[in-house]
């Protein structure tokens, strides 16, 4: 077998408390690393993700905290450095799709300040801390986990497909900012079947039977389906790759070069 990818490093997976951050947080302990279980809500999925990865011999820290508050952010960040020293990896998971909403006719403006707040604001709040840090210290590399929804856009929740650009954005500023010691990186991820995406409305209601359709590859991802792009963004196979858009989506809505 191969060297692990990431022997003895540490990396911060947002939202690992169930889910896509879940999956992350255990592969990358199969990879060799440490990991920080970030969590707001999910405080038992936080400890059994965490319990799985000390099952695999690595180190795990659970941090609670609400990304859109930069003072949790601080905290939450400080909490990792302390127990860990550095931080070599941070995958920026946490996202908001605003999964109760069926229509773009819904204007709701509560919806819309959350979603953009954690998207937006908390993406921005956690790449500018663990950034600093990580340019004062040895570097790293930082994966923003974005959405192929940039390329078709939403007609069932348009603020989320706002957020997404707006990360976007993010990525590139923070690539040219931090640069050269450290990475910035969007995976422009698919439809992934989550327990988020499969109890939407929308998906229950024939969305999943129209993208299927619409997907070359013929069937829809699995959060596992995503973990060999992330960890080839956050690794050294990727050195001389910085803001950039990486799209995995099976072939839905396919762009040009």
């Amino acid at each position: 077998m191969s060297d692990p990818k990431f022997q003895d490093q540490v990396v911060l997976v947002t939202g690992a408390g169930r889910g896509f951050g879940a999956v992350l947080a255990e592969a990358f302990a199969r990879e060799g690393s440490d990991v920080v279980v970030h969590y707001n809500s999910s405080s038992a999925g936080a400890e059994q993700t965490a319990e799985a990865v000390r099952a695999l011999g690595r180190r795990a820290l659970t941090v609670k905290g609400d990304i859109a508050s930069l003072d949790d952010v601080r905290r939450l960040t400080a909490l990792a450095y302390e127990a860990f020293g550095r931080v070599d990896v941070l995958v920026n998971n946490v996202g908001d799709m605003a999964s109760d909403q069926k229509s773009w006719r819904e204007l709701d403006e509560k919806v819309i300040d959350h979603t953009l707040a954690v998207d937006i604001k908390g993406t921005m709040f956690m790449m500018h801390e663990v950034g600093l840090r990580m340019i004062e210290g040895e570097g790293g590399a930082i994966v923003n986990i974005g959405s192929q929804v940039v390329i078709a856009g939403s007609p069932r929740a348009p603020q989320y497909a706002a957020a997404k650009y707006g990360v976007i954005g993010l990525t590139k500023s923070y690539a040219r900012a931090l640069a050269p010691k450290v990475r910035v990186n969007t995976l422009g991820a698919a439809f992934m079947e989550t327990e988020a995406l499969l109890n939407r409305h929308d998906w229950k209601n024939g969305r999943r039977e129209e993208v299927l359709k619409q997907t070359p590859l013929g069937r829809i991802a699995k959060p596992q389906d995503m973990v060999g792009p992330t960890l080839f963004l956050a690794s050294r196979d990727a050195n001389h790759m910085t803001g950039q858009f990486l799209l995995c989506n099976g072939g839905l809505a396919m762009v040009g070069a």
